[in-house]
């Protein structure tokens, strides 16, 4: 199969860019594998392409490029064809209109995946006639705003699939009765570590992932200040950085000040890969309000360690089998938190056992597993065809018609445009 990923930058960092780099990298073993990155902000991927797999992007926005597409007059002016109720809305562009439309016109794949709802409305509207179409919800259904949800639930009719990372937010999706579209929860994929488990002895807690609000690490940082009290040999280590949205790096560390945990508590920035971070410590902890999967929980099991997540929605429900490879507790709960890492760091048979079972629980989310299930899916999704995609995609024939030739039209301006510049003209 010629298999083709749309992503909003594959040249950056983050959940879903490792999540379909671990996807793409397994099934390149037996297929043509393709990710077509929509922006390029810099030389070389953060993260390492995999083998195999080809990547193409369509927007250069490196500053110094002689390619820099940045100040194109189309830049400037709002999508119409990305949904404004994406909140990657104001990076999207006509450009990126054209761009897209006339890539997707022009493929000729076997299967078209895409990560997020803006891109999946861009194939929904703009993919040619062959292929599959196949969208894939990273965060959750019910996170999403009224607006966006119903852009969901009318763009999503011209899809073939929807796969989810959780089974609740796949429940989510076939509650819209989407006529004809299949969904399916399948986890996002976590490879087996490079390095040797933790062995429990290390007395770290071990926290990752974007220092932002909803990741409530003001929870986290408090509740280990009750385990420092009664352990002041443990220490608290944070992976991560910050984003453009707030300064939560400050409001952490003074915190930490006000607590008097400066020597131990650690906010240790960006580390990749975390592996070797994680075995270092003993226990995982999660304190978010909302997690669509986990990858880092599934992270930190795959290397051996127990988890003190929330039990927030949707997906560490799904992952932690509490009270086996480690504990969930109430969101917000600075006692809940608390006492769950007490009850690791105060019982060295216990923390170990458990993670013993986290390192077995945690196998199944191994990628060969995870793509054996896309694949699946891709096959059967091909035997039916796209002829029959849905009851929607017939009574929208007409929709898709016209959407394809404004995509056309916009390619065709596009190139218009370039000329002109080039030669010269009004």
């Amino acid at each position: 199969m010629h298999i083709v990923f749309l992503l909003h930058n594959a040249y950056g960092i983050g959940g879903t860019i490792r999540a379909t780099y671990n996807l793409a990298s397994v099934l390149a073993e037996q297929h043509d594998v393709e990710i077509i990155s929509v922006f390029r902000h810099r030389d070389v991927p953060v993260m390492g392409v995999p083998a195999k797999v080809a990547l193409t992007p369509l927007v250069d926005l490196r500053s110094a490029s002689a390619d820099f597409e940045g100040d194109d007059p189309r830049h400037a002016e709002p999508a119409k064809i990305f949904p404004r109720a994406d909140g990657r809305h104001r990076q999207y562009s006509r450009l990126t209109d054209a761009r897209i439309g006339h890539c997707l016109s022009r493929l000729e794949a076997d299967v078209i995946v895409g990560t997020r709802p803006g891109l999946n409305a861009h194939i929904a509207r703009q993919s040619g006639a062959a292929g599959i179409r196949v969208g894939q919800e990273h965060l959750t259904f019910s996170g999403h705003g009224f607006r966006l949800r119903h852009e969901i639930r009318h763009r999503y009719q011209l899809l073939d699939a929807v796969t989810t990372v959780s089974e609740f937010d796949a429940r989510s999706y076939r509650q819209l009765h989407l006529p004809g579209v299949r969904v399916e929860a399948i986890p996002n994929s976590v490879p087996r570590p490079s390095v040797a488990p933790a062995d429990g002895s290390g007395k770290v807690i071990v926290a990752a992932g974007r220092l932002i609000p909803l990741k409530r690490y003001d929870i986290l940082v408090k509740a280990f200040a009750e385990v420092a009290d009664k352990h002041p040999d443990w220490h608290l280590r944070i992976f991560g950085e910050g984003d453009t949205t707030g300064n939560e790096r400050e409001s952490l560390l003074g915190l930490v000040d006000e607590l008097g945990l400066g020597e131990r508590t650690h906010l240790m920035g960006k580390a990749d890969p975390l592996e070797p971070e994680w075995v270092k410590g003993s226990i995982a902890a999660s304190a978010s309000d909302r997690e669509s999967f986990g990858m880092t929980i599934a992270e930190a099991m795959r290397c051996g360690l127990p988890v003190v997540s929330t039990d927030c929605p949707v997906g560490p429900r799904e992952i932690v089998k509490g009270g086996v490879d480690g504990y969930l507790v109430p969101p917000g709960r600075v006692d809940g938190m608390a006492q769950a890492l007490l009850k690791l760091v105060g019982d060295d048979q216990l923390r170990r056992s458990m993670g013993e079972a986290a390192l077995k629980n945690s196998a199944r989310f191994d990628p060969a597993l995870t793509a054996e299930r896309h694949q699946d899916l891709y096959q059967d999704l091909l035997r039916r065809g796209p002829g029959r995609r849905s009851i929607g995609f017939r009574r929208d024939a007409g929709f898709r018609v016209r959407t394809h030739a404004i995509g056309t039209a916009l390619a065709v301006r596009s190139a218009t445009r370039a000329v002109v510049s080039k030669f010269g003209g009004p």
